[in-house]
């Protein structure tokens, strides 16, 4: 059996919202987890992290919770716990807590455009993956990095 070094992020959906294609290689830059169920991966969030055998890197709950289960798990993340935690909701924006500079949890609220860079920046999806809604596709500067030889 291989040993994975990768860091892992954790992935919380739903069946009833189509699937976001994660990159879940053996190439990408994080061991993605899917969790079919926010009870499971709440369960698993209530005990230390540190007690398990794994490094959680982040948490992202991919269009499967409420704004109030998103702030009640936030209010109960155990203090050793140092990743990420993003909520993607349904209309591709978000909220993202991450760990600010003195070690206090500081919360952004993320538009599509800033959810897509999230998640490709972090090589976990395509920013094609977000569907970014009409309205604000057409106010939203395109940026397409490339290589310069």
């Amino acid at each position: 059996m291989n040993h994975d070094s990768r860091r892992i992020t954790l992935v919380s959906q739903t069946a009833q919202e189509t699937p976001r294609k994660w990159y879940d290689s053996a190439e990408s830059a994080s061991r993605i987890v899917i969790v079919d169920s926010f009870t499971r991966l709440r369960r698993a969030m209530a005990r230390p992290l540190v007690d398990l055998d794994a490094d959680v890197e982040r948490v992202i709950l991919d269009r499967s919770v409420s704004a109030s289960e998103y702030l009640s798990l936030l209010a109960q993340l155990p203090h050793e716990f140092t990743g990420d935690l993003l909520m993607i909701r349904k209309d591709e924006t978000g909220f993202l807590s991450a760990n600010g500079r003195g070690g206090d949890r500081v919360l952004y609220a993320l538009s599509a455009p800033d959810l897509g860079f999230y998640l490709e920046t972090h090589r976990l999806a395509s920013a094609a993956s977000v569907q970014v809604p009409a309205p604000m596709r057409s106010t939203v500067l395109q940026f397409r990095a490339r290589s310069v030889a």
